[in-house]
């Protein structure tokens, strides 16, 4: 991509830098579990990412309006086909990801959509843009991957996976790495709350009739609703703005990558919100988790430099 078509970062994002940014976006995803578990039973988990897309698109068209300024838009074709096609990634990974976590439970289903994303980033930004990541860089990831799995396998009870329930995980960790890969070269085009609002709202429109058809009649009472709004805005929102915001700096693979640093986040919250005890080895995937982290961030500097 040329020069002339890179929009300069925000003030925030070249003073607090590109990894810290992606960082923080991750620990905000960290929080999704457990504002989950405290959502009222009977409502639908389809419903709460159907709206969870809804109110990430208010706060991104919000946003927008507030800080909309000069906005270079390419081709009219080439960015509505874009817009859609990360909106479409991002749908399909929202109904996919709850889908595939009620067949295989929160924490192995989680370890498997969330693991699968870097591995599908770098395999695709090796095929779409011919730039494989560096050795370094893969083991960094798949060390990173492999104790976020040790996490959720301390956490899980044994039980048989159904191969539907593990698919529908895979295939939501293939829709967030596409969806990354595609919208690092939109926000580097345009304006990032716009083009978010956009991605987002067409994510909501996609997502909402699936939720009435899967999750039927909504039944949602005001503590339903301070979740899902928490979930949308803060969860979805805040994070997504923050991600974005470091794609600018970074290849989409190492965003991808660096998104491994949800776990930490959950399980602290897990450990002192819900009450969860894991099995002692949690504590070994947690390390993993780390150096796995330091290392992808390690590679990202060289490749940089």
């Amino acid at each position: 991509m040329s020069a002339s078509t890179t929009a300069p970062p925000a003030p925030f994002s070249s003073s607090f830098g590109p990894v810290g940014l992606v960082l923080l976006a991750a620990l905000l995803w960290g929080t999704t579990g457990t504002a989950q578990h405290f959502a009222p039973a009977n409502l639908s988990p389809y419903w709460v990412g159907g709206l969870r897309m809804a109110m990430a698109a208010l706060f991104f068209i919000a946003l927008a309006a507030v800080t909309d300024g000069q906005n270079r838009r390419p081709s009219a074709p080439t960015r509505w086909s874009r817009l859609l096609f990360c909106g479409l990634c991002m749908a399909v990974y929202n109904l996919s990801f709850f889908a595939g976590v009620r067949a295989c439970g929160v924490a192995l289903g989680t370890a498997l959509a969330i693991g699968s994303g870097p591995i599908w980033a770098g395999l695709m930004q090796a095929v779409v843009q011919k730039r494989m990541p560096s050795p370094l860089w893969w083991l960094g990831t798949c060390t990173g991957v492999s104790g976020g799995v040790v996490m959720a396998l301390a956490s899980a009870d044994a039980q048989q996976l159904p191969w539907l329930g593990m698919a529908l995980c895979l295939l939501a960790g293939m829709s967030y790495a596409a969806y990354a890969l595609v919208n690092q070269a939109l926000v580097l085009e345009g304006q990032v709350a716009r083009v978010n609002a956009w991605v987002f709202g067409c994510a909501a429109l996609m997502s909402l009739p699936l939720a009435a058809w899967l999750g039927g009649p909504l039944h949602i009472s005001a503590s339903g609703w301070a979740v899902v709004v928490y979930l949308g805005v803060v969860a979805t929102g805040v994070a997504y703005l923050l991600f974005s915001m470091g794609l600018r700096g970074m290849s989409a693979a190492t965003g991808v990558a660096l998104s491994k640093a949800e776990p930490i986040t959950a399980f602290a919250l897990s450990l002192l919100v819900v009450g969860e005890r894991p099995a002692w080895w949690a504590a070994l995937g947690l390390l993993a988790v780390i150096g796995g982290l330091w290392i992808v961030v390690k590679a990202e500097r060289e490749a940089a430099a």
